[in-house]
Order: structure tokens, then sequence, then C-alpha cells
């Protein structure tokens, strides 16, 4: 048989095709496995997850990218416009390599009674990279004396993305405020995660009374309207708190709100998984029942978890940007995207320097649309088993 099965050239054990090993090998992943798999098949969620890399590595490298101290400020360029930068510098008859920003001239505007400031080509800023500056800790760890990029020649005017009321650069601004913005979505979700899993995850393990007590205060937090609450709450604040304290509250006072979907979700799993077969064999087993529920159940369905927490990240940010524009959250000379946009409430101020507006609200924007599109995704890859 076997000489007649080689004649033919048929053999008897077939290699499988490569299609039929992904396939077996898609049948047997693990549950991140398919997770990734899923996952990486979302192109703008991919995307998104880099431009939120990217985001958090400048709010975490902030002191190192930001060419100036926040808090700096200089009467003598209030609203001086957007330089822009430019990489090659025409002179004579050739072109070279040179970083450097348009110069700003000032006039006066006699009929507005104004400063108006105008490119100055003749004298540009020269730019450079991991320029000389004044010593500081990066991270709040890491001495050093270099800035990402900066002028060349100190005291030169250099404003990227202009300057404010005060002559404070926006970037720089921008760039530290987004440490304090994008963290208190991080934190703030940290501090839902934990009310939301263990409160929700006792709520449905356990039923009966406690689910009822449990159930009934989620109730009565989530029939509370969200805004006079945080300013009630944001009210009590003392203002002569140090900025890390009220930082602190703010993060707690927006988490408050923050855990009542999550608990009410996990809630819903674990009434479903307390009954499953895997459960059963775990309490069967010997198993404490805090190792059924942080070994068995949460796991289960933990890529569900992460994405929620994803999507709600961006409504702690907004909900912080939402407090300091109000007034009723952060407050200067702690500087986030919340703080800019307040400063920008002026229809003067706007009117003359749009950037104000604008540059901290496309942060926002950015971050929010990134965060929404990678939750998205994640929301997509949670259930990898859907076409």
């Amino acid at each position: 048989m076997s000489d007649i099965a080689t004649t033919i050239g048929q053999p008897l054990d077939p290699q499988p095709s490569p299609l039929e090993t992904g396939r077996r090998d898609l049948a047997v992943a693990g549950q991140w496995t398919l997770f990734w798999l899923k996952f990486r098949r979302h192109k703008l969620a991919v995307v998104s997850l880099v431009v939120v890399l990217l985001l958090y590595l400048v709010a975490l490298f902030a002191d190192f990218i930001a060419p100036f101290d926040p808090n700096a400020a200089n009467a003598r360029y209030t609203y001086a416009p957007p330089q822009g930068i430019a990489f090659f510098l025409s002179e004579g008859e050739g072109t070279r390599f040179a970083p450097h920003a348009a110069g700003l001239k000032m006039e006066l505007d006699r009929v507005a009674m104004r400063r108006v400031f105008q490119a100055d080509p003749e004298n540009p800023v020269r730019l450079g990279f991991f320029v000389p500056s004044a010593p500081y800790k990066l991270a709040g760890l890491i001495p050093m004396e270099r800035k990402l990029i900066g002028s060349v020649e100190p005291g030169k005017p250099f404003y990227l993305l202009g300057a404010d009321r005060l002559g404070r650069d926006i970037f720089s601004r921008v760039v530290y405020g987004a440490r304090i913005s994008l963290s208190i979505g991080l934190v703030g979700v940290a501090m839902s995660l934990v009310l939301g899993v263990v409160l929700g995850g006792i709520s449905g393990y356990y039923g009966g009374a406690v689910d009822t007590a449990i159930q009934r205060v989620i109730e009565f937090l989530r029939s509370v309207p969200t805004i006079p609450l945080w300013m009630g709450l944001a009210a009590a604040v003392p203002l002569s708190w140090p900025p890390v304290r009220t930082y602190f509250m703010i993060t707690l006072i927006i988490s408050l709100i923050g855990w009542t979907s999550l608990a009410r979700e996990v809630r819903g799993r674990f009434l479903s998984l307390r009954t499953e077969d895997f459960v059963l064999a775990a309490r069967l087993d010997g198993a404490s029942e805090a190792r059924i529920i942080l070994r068995h159940m949460v796991p289960s369905f933990a890529s569900h978890i992460i994405s929620v927490m994803t999507l709600a990240i961006p409504t702690m940010i907004l909900a912080e940007t939402s407090l300091s524009f109000l007034g009723i959250g952060l407050q200067p000379p702690i500087v986030s995207w919340g703080v800019l946009l307040q400063e920008a409430q002026n229809i003067r101020a706007v009117a003359q320097a749009p950037w104000l507006l604008f540059v901290p609200g496309g942060a926002v924007v950015i971050a929010v649309l990134s965060l929404n599109f990678l939750g998205d995704g994640l929301r997509d890859a949670a259930d990898p088993y859907s076409r």
C-alpha cells in the first residue's frame, strides 16, 4: 500500500495547510492571545494606543520637553503670537540646516492702545536641541541641566504656541498641564476600579440583604445631579489647602460617581458566574471565597474591565476640565488643561489671542478622542469570538 501511495504521489499522512494550522492554534489560544489578535485588527485603536502612550510620555517627561517653567512670566511679551519653527535658513545663495523661529518685533497700536507683534525675519531666534538650562529634577528624581529644545541665545523670546496675558509660554503650560489632567484620569479610574470591583463583586457574589443595601447606595448616588454634587463638594475644600491635597481631593470627588456604573456591571457578571461549573469546582476544592473571587471570577472578564476603564478615563479628564473651567476645581498656581481653559473665558483675550482657547482645547480633544477610540478597540477585543 505504501508503494502504491508513493507511486501516485499522495502521502498517507498529508501535512496540514497553514490555514488549518492557524485555525487549530486559534481554537486552543488563551484569552489574552485572542484579545490581542482581535485588538490589532482595529487599526484606529492601535493608532490611538500610540497617541495615548505618547501623551503619557510627554506628561512623564514634562520637565525635559517644556522649554520654560510654566509659571515664568515676561511682561514684555504678553499675548505674543505663536512663532513656529523652521529647520532651514537661507543665507546669501545657499541654504543650511539651522532650526530657528522667526523673531518678534513689538509695535504700539495707538488707536487700540495695545501692543502688536510683527514677525521679524531679519532677527531669527536660533534654536538648539539639548540646550543648557537651569538645574531641575526629571520626574522629580534625576538631576538634569538640559532641555529638549530651546533658544541658543538666552533672553531671546521663543513662544512655540504663543504666550498668555502674563507672557507665560503656552506650550510649556500645556505640557505641564498634561501631567495633572492625564494623571487625574488614571488615579480617578484606579480608585473607581477598586470601589467598583470590590463592592460590585460583594453585591453579586453574596446577594440577599448585602446586595440590596449596596444597590440602594448606588441608586442614591446616581440619582443626585452630578454638577451640583461636584459644586457642593468642591466648595467644601478649604482655600488654604496646599496644591497636592487639593489635587487629591478633586480626584476623590470625581471618583465618587465613577465607580457606580462599573459596580453594576461587575454585579451582573458575578450573578451569572457564581453558578458556573468552575466556581462550584473551586468551592468544592476548598478554595476560600476571596480566592474564588480574585483568582477565578474576576480574571474571567478582566478584558472587559480593562475596556470599561479605558472608556472611563476620558470621562474623568472631562470632569476635571469642567470643574476647573467653572472655577470650582483646581486653581492656579496648579497648571492643568482645565485651568488653562478657565483663563480663556475672557472674550477680549480670546479675540486677541485665540491660541489660549485652541491649544489647551485641542489637547483635551486629542486625548479624549484617542482614549475613546482605544476603549472602543478594547471593548471589541474583549469579545474575541465575535466577528
